[in-house]
């Protein structure tokens, strides 16, 4: 127990050192006491108390004769009282006049005294007149006055100040509330509009306690209430609603002061660095199927706390709209028996509406959907959250609520709000239980940033906004395939329920189509519209891997594909669900690479399936097709059909299967112009049909072209996104990459362009790579998501190549090792797929051995499987 300190304190000879000592003992004192488990209001009032002592006894030592003419105040959350571990310590100081130099020298002082004791200030000093003036036309400056708290010194001051900004003076209450709002939007827009990112801000972000303290400056504002407990004395909350708002608060105090402890800094942000710890902290088990499951489990518990206070926020602050702000006559127009409308807000006519009619729980969104309405009041949010549990096993069978839900997904407007709004207030949850079980549900990977929930519904309103005339540029061809579907609803279904089996044992697509099938049979739908939802649950990821995994340049696999979707209709849903997920995973995911691959597998499956699957056009018909469009672009060019077979006769038939036409007629202008003597040849395109650049290297096949020419490639800072290696029958090697730059921005500046090609050029006639700084940072969140690496092997569908499978992190020089064990093992590769998603690799490289076979030998596989695991090792 540290005793009371007083002015006496500075009679000693070192005072400073003395309160340092006190204060770091009291940071102690406090640090023993905190308990995850248990409330942390007690120790926020202690702490503000302690500094108050402390502050006073400065005050009165250094400003003496003065300490009673002016007010020392407390603003922030200090003014609150609530002082985390590490919080700033605000304070303002109130003078008596506009006079500063009669003080001057006792603040300066006093100001000097507290930093050097180690107290993280922040300071204003004014008058009342100078204090009015600021907040006048800053709402920040008035919302801190709103919790000025006196210190020491003059009450009459703090007064003065209190009656020349009150609301009858300056910002009116509704003026204030507007501010706030507004001040609201903007922060929320900072954060996605969402409360549940994975790497969450527990003050700022959406739910956090900022939330809390808006409703508290507004609710003060108006009615100048002393605390949030007169919510209850002004009938805007019940007692147990009010009692559910300070649950919530203290568990996000809680982890909010944990944090602070933690990082020994005042960090708000729940970054990955800390989750683990914080889960076990809170008391979240370990005994989890995944490694992560603490985790999952801590911020499961985590967003659903803030989804709750979000809640609380919306529903207090339109009572407040309602109650002080909206200055319009009361207008009040019926809809129907259930509902009215009071300007223009949703409104139940009694409390018992729901009991008497419970499918009013879902007619509600319907109307919402229908109509320009600007929300639902707070009286009826309240009702709904009471009457969740009408919506049982027999609510769900009842085939007048079923009618209701699907009909929702058919409206031409309003579904993502109306989605949102099913799921904040709970009725989206309760009416398919197992998507309660992805409520908050974070993924703990780097390829999600957002919840399941929350990914789920920013893929309906990705698929959307391809029927919305405003977002027309941004993805033409979605809007255009759009078109060609004849039921948006089945595939507004289907976005809902891709994901609902996250987090179950087993596969989640799997899973998930057979909830979706169940649920779709239940609802009714035509059997066709059962099949399609179900089958696009099942292979909603097939798309984005054929695209991004396998050569879809290589007939076969376009083959393989179409046969698997079966129908051009088929092939629209899953083009438009494929985009609209990868683009509600993370926004940094989509690329013009990934853009242009989906194209491109849409474009050649489509072609495929119309010309009929049982016949598809032959490989020799393809070869023969691609040569003579390339030759006829080369003749219009003005070469001679003499040159253009000479530059092709060493080449096999799977080059014209492989290239483009465009990338043939490229290939062929640089070898027929190009001489031995000047080999390398090294070309760069800046654009490609497939969104990148692509680099052409041209040279005799010694030494190990494709590890040179893939650590120079990474040195200088590029994405390899694709490789395809070709030799000739002459012993010529043409080697593309499709490549970005790290950012995933194409290469447009002409010098850089220049320079990739000089550096390449020069590696490969030294046969070497100069090594310089590691480029690939592993990010602060990639540590937190260790990746096992996976090598697993397989054979194409005609037996003609070998593909290894390389699951691994990304690292520098990681294809330059790899290419290194295949000239060791003596293994020839045809080509690569390379896909990072944030520091994983997931790699396929198709092979062959010396002798040009698929290697099946499983002692073979063996021995290179371990020779790429001791060189990754080397990394």
């Amino acid at each position: 127990m540290i005793a009371k300190l007083d002015i006496s304190l500075f009679a000693q000879d070192n005072a400073l050192l003395t309160l340092k000592n006190v204060i770091k003992a009291k940071e102690i004192t406090l640090r023993e006491k905190f308990n995850p488990q248990q409330s942390v209001s007690k120790l926020l009032r202690e702490k503000s108390d302690f500094i108050d002592n402390v502050l006073q006894c400065c005050w009165q030592h250094f400003l003496s004769d003065h300490a009673k003419t002016m007010a020392l105040c407390a603003v922030g959350g200090y003014g609150r009282q609530e002082m985390f571990p590490y919080s700033d310590i605000d304070i303002f100081v109130i003078l008596p006049g506009d006079d500063t130099d009669t003080h001057q020298a006792g603040l300066s002082a006093f100001f000097t005294f507290l930093w050097d004791i180690g107290l993280k200030l922040g300071y204003s000093v004014r008058s009342v007149a100078q204090c009015v003036d600021v907040a006048k036309s800053d709402q920040t400056i008035m919302t801190s006055l709103l919790e000025i708290r006196l210190i020491s010194g003059s009450t009459s001051l703090l007064k003065a100040l209190k009656h020349a900004t009150a609301p009858d003076k300056i910002w009116p209450s509704d003026q204030f509330f507007e501010a706030k709002m507004q001040e609201q939007q903007a922060r929320y827009a900072k954060y996605h509009n969402t409360a549940y990112n994975l790497e969450p801000n527990v003050k700022e972000g959406p739910g956090g306690l900022r939330d809390r303290q808006v409703i508290a400056w507004v609710f003060k504002r108006h009615y100048n209430a002393a605390t949030l407990k007169e919510l209850i004395k002004y009938d805007f909350l019940p007692e147990e609603e009010y009692a559910e708002l300070v649950r919530l608060l203290s568990v996000l105090w809680r982890i909010r002061y944990a944090l602070h402890l933690l990082t020994h800094r005042a960090e708000d942000r729940l970054v990955f660095d800390y989750q683990k710890d914080l889960a076990q902290q809170f008391g979240f088990s370990t005994n989890h199927q995944s490694d992560n499951g603490d985790v999952e489990c801590f911020m499961q518990f985590y967003f659903k706390t803030v989804s709750e206070l979000e809640r609380f926020n919306e529903m207090l602050l339109q009572l407040f709209s309602e109650r002080f702000v909206v200055r319009e006559s009361h207008e009040v127009a019926p809809l129907n028996a259930d509902f009215l409308l009071i300007n223009g807000y949703l409104e139940a006519v009694d409390e018992g509406v729901f009991k008497r009619n419970p499918l009013a729980l879902l007619e509600l969104f319907l109307i919402l959907e229908q109509r320009q309405i600007k929300g639902v009041r707070a009286t009826t949010l309240r009702l709904i959250r009471k009457n969740l549990d009408l919506i049982d096993d027999d609510f769900r069978r009842n085939k007048a609520a079923n009618r209701l839900f699907i009909e929702a997904f058919k409206q031409q407007s309003g579904i993502t709000n109306q989605l949102r709004r099913m799921n904040r207030y709970g009725v989206l949850a309760a009416y398919i239980p197992s998507f309660a079980h992805i409520v908050s549900r974070m993924q703990y990977d780097l390829f999600h940033i957002y919840t399941v929930d929350e990914h789920t519904l920013f893929v309906i309103r990705n698929l959307r906004h391809f029927t919305i005339e405003k977002h027309r540029d941004d993805m033409p061809f979605c809007n255009e395939i759009f078109e060609r579907i004849d039921k948006p609803e089945v595939l507004y279904l289907a976005a809902l329920f891709h994901d609902i089996a996250k987090g179950m044992q087993g596969d989640h697509s799997q899973l998930g189509e057979e909830i979706a099938r169940t649920f779709c049979q239940q609802h009714d739908l035509p059997a066709h519209d059962c099949h399609l939802v179900a089958w696009l649950v099942r292979h909603h990821l097939i798309m984005s891997m054929t695209a991004q995994r396998k050569d879809i340049s290589d007939p076969d696999v376009i083959l393989e594909f179409a046969q698997k979707v079966g129908s051009t209709t088929y092939l629209n849903y899953l083009y438009l669900l494929t985009v609209a997920d990868i683009r509600a995973t993370n926004p940094e995911l989509w690329n013009s690479w990934k853009d242009a691959l989906l194209k491109e597998l849409y474009s050649e499956t489509y072609t495929v399936i119309r010309k009929g699957l049982p016949n598809p056009a032959g490989l020799a018909d393809r070869v023969a097709e691609n040569a003579q469009e390339a030759k006829a672009q080369l003749l219009k060019l003005g070469m001679v059909e003499t040159a253009i077979n000479q530059a092709w006769q060493h080449v096999s038939d799977d080059y014209f299967l492989r290239y483009s036409v465009d990338e043939i007629a490229w290939h062929t202008i640089a070898i027929a112009s190009s001489k031995e003597s000047e080999l390398p040849l090294v070309l760069l395109r800046p654009q490609t049909q497939r969104g990148s650049a692509e680099v052409f290297v041209y040279t005799k096949n010694e030494g190990a072209i494709f590890s040179l020419s893939t650590s120079t490639l990474d040195q200088l800072g590029l994405t390899i996104l694709d490789a395809r290696i070709m030799t000739t029958s002459d012993g010529y090697v043409l080697n593309s990459f499709l490549v970005l730059e790290q950012s995933g921005e194409p290469i447009d500046d002409l010098f850089r362009q220049v320079h990739i090609c000089k550096a390449l050029r020069q590696n490969l006639l030294q046969n070497l790579v100069a090594m310089t700084k590691n480029i690939h940072r592993q990010s602060r969140q990639a540590k937190h998501f260790p990746i096992h690496t996976l090598i697993n092997f397989h054979v194409d569908p005609l037996n003609r190549y070998t593909l290894i499978e390389l699951i691994t992190t990304d690292c520098a020089g990681l294809l330059s090792k790899i290419g290194q064990v295949f000239v060791q093992q003596h293994i020839h590769l045809h080509s690569a797929k390379i896909t990072t998603i944030g520091s994983r690799v997931e790699d396929m490289f198709y092979i062959t051995n010396a002798a040009q076979q698929p290697i099946t030998q499983q002692h073979q596989l063996d021995a290179l499987r371990l020779a790429l695991l001791k060189q990754l090792e080397t990394l």
